[in-house]
């Protein structure tokens, strides 16, 4: 692969990665399935709640299954792609999660985040297409998410 081939393929990996935070937080949540293959695979391994979707019908499920009054927005950094073949990539990619219910608008006070891990990801290009294959949850900090009054 040429210098040039490997920096678009990290870039299309990157962009996959913002893409899906970007969705959960702005866009609509149950089309984050959509970034991952028809066989793709989310999870959070022991010591994490061994939740684990897998396929695109599972994914759409759940993800589309957040509250509807979930104010969430997610910052990611330190996103290191690498790419294995012509269409196979690895990243990790850091990210901190600030998150309430219960929201009706408005401007939310802040608050901690109630969430600092990292993923670990794998790609397939697909069709030309930059996807995620799998996504793996690793979460070192978490808590509840809170509940705004009202």
């Amino acid at each position: 692969m040429d210098p040039l081939e490997q920096l678009l393929a990290e870039r299309a990996c990157e962009r996959v990665v913002l893409d899906f935070v970007h969705r959960l937080d702005l866009g609509e949540p149950s089309s984050v399935a959509e970034l991952f293959t028809q066989d793709g695979i989310w999870e959070w391994p022991a010591p994490g709640d061994c939740r684990r979707s897998e396929g695109r019908e599972q994914l759409r499920k759940y993800f589309g299954s957040r509250p509807a009054d979930r104010l969430s927005r997610r910052i990611m950094s330190n996103i290191r792609v690498t790419v294995t073949s012509a269409d196979t990539a690895e990243a990790t990619s850091y990210f901190t999660t600030y998150r309430v219910d219960g929201y009706t608008g408005g401007m939310v006070p802040p608050g901690a985040p109630v969430q600092v891990g990292h993923y670990q990801d794998a790609f397939r290009k697909v069709d030309g297409t930059w996807l995620l294959a799998s996504r793996t949850l690793f979460l070192p900090f978490g808590g509840p998410t809170t509940r705004l009054p009202g």
